[in-house]
Formats: structure tokens, sequence, C-alpha cells
């Protein structure tokens, strides 16, 4: 096997990443959009690398006497001058960093810091420095810090407060439903979207979505293709990452999922960055928000149906203008009382053209659909679904003729689970591209990368390009550490059997993957093919536990 080259996640996804030095290559200019998080005391460079900081300001102190004082007069003189001001943000997923500045006093004051969640921490400070504090949420959410100081010099007591949401939101899911066909003006005036322009979902407001949502699960198609291009899929008042959500060439029909954040305005901005317009279909079916919901856990890619040999439904193909049930709560390690769950579903051996449509069991159909296929063709898609009371989800094949069906399960939402979503911050970023490194990911070959504890899951979007054969690419857990491919002794992992996309010669392929790591952060990506291939990486975000 060639030398292995390491990749690395820093510390939260926002972080700097690239390849370790000495391993491979130096390690690349990181843009913006990689820094990390800025240090915790400096709310500027907090904000500056992309944080949402929450600000209380002095004026809005609250100065009373101090419940010890004596009496009014003797409190009188320090009322009007001890101020606090706040400034706070989201560290990890649960995690909170608060930053008070006293002034007009100089202490020592007892400060109570009552975090809104029921808990309080007391401690003794001056205004010589800022007081620096941390605290992790149960839940995701949204809550008020208040910051109580007592001056016992002056008999004064002052206190502020800061209102926080949490850097994690939970999942809630939601039935199938198009939110956007420019081919009959669903959501938009009925129209292709022009090359080099671009269009926006409006996602709050629709079916049950709230307006305090943060992010959104789209199956996102491109269809009417009459040249190469791709689209970026982006939360609108955002700055166009540079990254690509769904690849696409003349006369194809292309789908994928996407996790986007939702800009200010409720909407979701989709980039048509080629040669020819292009009509572009969004299916939702679940939205993120900062309220306690359900959380993501993972499982190592499982196999659940495959038609061919009769594994999770009955062997042979799903026939034209049909259905199959497959049961997912209570199998597998999916417990009965999941709410979602995330899937890669996989077309082969069609017999015509058609598409897939997965749906929670006890519904009509919907409109919406997954995945696209054309006579013969191997296709995967990621999906997320909600599970129907019985735990179950419908796959239907609206094609006219059969089909055989692979589905793999990468992980459920729970409310039992608290790996919150974190998108990756200020917009998704490209992490990997072995097109400008000149290395190729090699036939039978992995490539591993490197993250960090307290993540359940990376979700990331692979492309697959310059292709010269066929084959398949594998994103599974790699138990080795990080010390150990640094040393060379690191020893290849089992090859996975699950697959994420398939790929024949001349195509570029590109699918969403929920990647959970081994215990020591770490992710093995396989090209399962007989030849080399160039791998694209892009970071939409992770699910945090911490």
């Amino acid at each position: 096997m060639p030398k292995r080259r390491l990749v690395i996640a820093a510390t939260a996804l926002a972080a700097g990443v690239g390849l370790i030095p000495g391993v491979a290559q130096a390690q690349p200019t990181a843009p913006n959009a990689h820094k990390a998080a800025a240090p915790d005391t400096d709310p500027s460079a907090a904000q500056a690398a992309g944080a949402e900081v929450f600000t209380g300001p002095e004026d809005r102190t609250v100065r009373t006497p101090a419940p010890t004082a004596t009496s009014r007069a003797a409190s009188a003189s320090g009322t009007e001058a001890l101020s606090i001001r706040l400034h706070s943000w989201g560290t990890t997923a649960h995690g909170m960093f608060l930053h008070s500045t006293f002034t007009g006093a100089e202490g020592p004051f007892n400060v109570t810091i009552s975090w809104g969640d029921g808990t309080t921490d007391t401690v003794t400070t001056t205004a010589e420095r800022p007081l620096e504090s941390r605290h992790s949420y149960a839940e995701v959410g949204e809550y008020t810090i208040t910051v109580t100081a007592t001056d016992p010099a002056s008999n004064t007591q002052a206190t502020n407060k800061v209102a926080v949401r949490t850097k994690g939101s939970d999942f809630t899911p939601h039935a199938p439903l198009r939110l956007l066909d420019t081919r009959d003006g669903t959501g938009v005036a009925k129209g292709k979207v022009p090359a080099n322009w671009y269009t926006s979902v409006k996602v709050t407001g629709k079916g049950a979505i709230p307006d305090n949502v943060t992010a959104v699960v789209l199956n996102l198609t491109v269809t009417n293709t009459t040249d190469s291009g791709h689209i970026i899929a982006s939360g609108s008042g955002r700055t166009r990452p540079d990254t690509s959500s769904v690849n696409y060439a003349a006369g194809e029909t292309v789908p994928n999922l996407v996790i986007m954040p939702v800009g200010t305005d409720g909407r979701v901005n989709l980039d048509n960055v080629g040669w020819g317009s292009v009509d572009l279909i969004a299916d939702v079916t679940g939205y993120f928000t900062p309220a306690a919901s359900s959380g993501f856990k993972a499982l190592s890619p499982t196999r659940f149906v495959d038609t061919r040999e009769g594994k999770g439904a009955p062997q042979g193909q799903v026939a034209g203008q049909s259905s199959v049930g497959v049961q997912i709560a209570g199998v597998g390690g999916v417990p009965k009382g999941a709410t979602a769950v995330s899937l890669n579903v996989t077309v082969t051996n069609p017999r015509e053209a058609g598409h897939l449509t997965v749906h929670p069991s006890g519904q009509a159909t919907p409109t919406a659909s997954n995945l696209n296929f054309t006579t013969g063709q191997t296709v995967a898609n990621s999906v997320i679904v909600p599970l129907g009371p019985d735990g179950r989800i419908i796959v239907r094949n609206g094609s006219w003729q059969p089909a055989d069906v692979v589905i793999d399960v990468n992980g459920y939402y729970t409310p039992d689970s608290n790996a919150a979503y974190v998108p990756n911050h200020p917009t998704p970023a490209r992490h990997l591209d072995t097109r400008s490194t000149g290395s190729p990911l090699a036939a039978r070959d992995y490539l591993p990368l490197l993250g960090r504890p307290g993540v359940e899951a990376y979700v990331l979007n692979t492309t697959v390009t310059n292709t010269t054969g066929s084959g398949f690419l594998s994103v599974a857990p790699d138990p080795n550490s990080r010390e150990k491919y640094e040393k060379g002794t690191a020893t290849p992992p089992a090859r996975p059997v699950a697959s994420n996309l398939n790929w024949t010669a001349g195509k570029t392929v590109a699918n969403l993957v929920q990647a959970p790591p081994a215990e020591g952060g770490m992710v093995a990506f396989w090209n399962q093919g007989w030849e080399d291939v160039d791998l694209i990486v892009d970071f939409l975000g992770h699910y945090g536990t911490d």
C-alpha cells in the first residue's frame, strides 16, 4: 500500500484543518472559514471567527442596595457606580462561555451566576480583570444568564442579564414535503435557474417548520440539465462557501441530501454554478431548532435491506409502481423510541428509468422523491426519514419496471440522545481535495481522517471525480490513533461492506455522509474500486455530545 496520509480535523470543525505536516505534505493555508473558534477570553476575536456572541451591555445593569445593607443611606453612594458588561457564546454543542466585566468599583465582589437552567455558580472576583466562566447545558435551547455582583464596600448589588442560545440544535422529523420545484412554480416563480445565478427556498412557515429553525434537511434534485456544473446550497445572507452540494452533467437528473443553516430571513440559497440553466427541486424531511427534541445516535454503517439476497425484505426486485415496507425500530440497534432514521439508499439493476421515494409508514406516498436513476444505473443517496407509528418506513419504486434496493443504516434520531447538530461556521468548508494535493485515493485503499472526542458523527459532503472505472466509496470508523499513523504502526481497519456512493467511469458523484468516528475520533474513507479516484470532502457540521 502507498504511504498513508492522515487528514486532520481540529478541535472544532470550524478550526484549522488540513494534512498533518511531516506525514505526507505541508498543511495548506486555511481560509477564514477554517479558523479556530477564537480564544475563549476574547469576545471580539470569537465574533470575528464566526461565533454568535450574545451581549448584555453595561447600561442594562440594575443597581439596588445589597440585601445586607443596614440602610439606604449606607448604600446610596455606590448605587450608581458598579456596572456589569456581559458577553457569551457557545463553545460546543451544549457548552457556553461567559465573559463578565465589572466597572465602577474595585471589589472584591461576591458574584452569583444563574445559568437559566436552575443551576448557579458562586465566586469572588475583582474588577482587575474579566471573570471567565463555563457551563454545559443538559439540553440545547435558549436561556437567560443572570449575573449578580455584590460590593460589600458600598453595600451595592448590581445585576445584568444576557439571553443566549446553545450552539447545538436538536432534530425534529417532518413528513416529506416539497418546498421548491422550478418546473411548476412551487415555492418560486416558474422557470429554470439560469447559469451562474441562484434561487432561494423559503423554509420557515412551510408545513410545520417554525421560525426559530437553525438548519434544515433537504433532498435537493437538479434536472433538465443542458451542460455540466454544480449546485451550492448555503444559508441566505451568508457568504457563498467554496463547496458543492450536487454535481451534474448534461442530460442528468441528480439528487443529493443537504443539511444547511437557514438564513435570518428563513431561506436557503441555491446557486447554479454551471454553463447552462437547470430546474431545481427541494424536499424537506426535517429541521433543527434550539429546543429539546431528538438528538443523533450514530451506528457503524449496517446493511438493513438487500433485495438481491432477501435481507430485510422479500428476495427479488421491487416491482414497478409498488412499495416495500422495512422495519427499522427494534432492529439492528435502532430502539423502538426512535423518531427518524439516517439511511444510505442504493438502487441497482433497474430495468427502466425512474425514482425511489422513502417515507414513513402509515402515510400516503408524497410527491417528494429521494433518488433518481436511469436504466441499468447503480446510484445511492442519503436519506433522513421519519419513522411511522410502527417503526417502519416505506420504499416506493416510481419506475414502471423492477429494481433492486439496498439500504444501509448509519444512525437514528431519538429523544434519549444528547448529540446536537452544530453547523460549520460561518459556512460549510472544503476540507480535502486530492486534486490539489496531487495524490488521489488509491484503488482498494483508504484515507484516514482524525477528529476529536465528543463527536457523535461528522456531517460531510463527499464527492468522487476523475473516475476511470466503476467502484464505490465507503466511510466507516477507524480504530487506529493519530500516534499510530505518525509512527507508521497503524494497521488497516476491517474493510466495510456498506457503501456511501457509487460511480462509473467518467462520472463525478456526490453524496452526503453522516460518518460516526471510532472511539478515538477517527474515520476512514475507502476506495472500493480498482482504479484511483480523486476525493473531495466538505465539512457541513457535526453532532456533538459535550
